[in-house]
């Protein structure tokens, strides 16, 4: 408290980071509000929804080369993620294609966990749900070419 007095001290005056209580001419002085308190920050379901789809890429792993369960198959498409952000809290909906046979419930978890860490992490926003849609298990046994149209 190197320049201030024993009135500053006395009235909580502590020094040049604390406002004054009056303004010169007696008028009420304005607050200064620290850097860290000022603003909002907001983040685009668009935005979110980016992150979602990469940690859901991240979840099931890359491709090798072959036939492997647990790993997103090389003809997958990759995750489709939509989010709707809500203030603070998102709902994130994940379509993908996985390959089988595999665990696909432990699949599914390993989405839905790796999912609502990056976003919280990330984006800042506490995640209530993440639903997991499959809507396509690639199998090494059969391509998508060996089923045409019977007759």
């Amino acid at each position: 408290m190197a320049g201030a007095t024993a009135a500053d001290a006395e009235h909580g005056h502590g020094g040049p980071d604390e406002a004054a209580d009056t303004a010169p001419g007696g008028r009420p002085a304005a607050r200064r509000v620290r850097a860290a308190e000022r603003g909002a920050t907001s983040v685009a379901d668009r935005v979110v929804a980016k992150i979602a789809a990469r940690a859901a890429r991240e979840a099931l792993g890359e491709a090798p080369p072959g036939p492997a369960p647990g790993v997103l198959p090389a003809a997958a498409k990759p995750p489709r993620t939509t989010v709707v952000v809500h203030r603070d809290t998102a709902r994130v909906h994940v379509s993908l294609e996985l390959g089988y046979p595999a665990d696909l419930a432990a699949q599914c978890g390993a989405v839905r966990r790796q999912v609502t860490r990056r976003v919280e992490t990330l984006a800042g926003l506490a995640v209530r749900e993440v639903a997991v849609h499959v809507e396509k298990l690639h199998s090494p046994y059969t391509s998508d070419e060996d089923r045409g149209r019977v007759r």
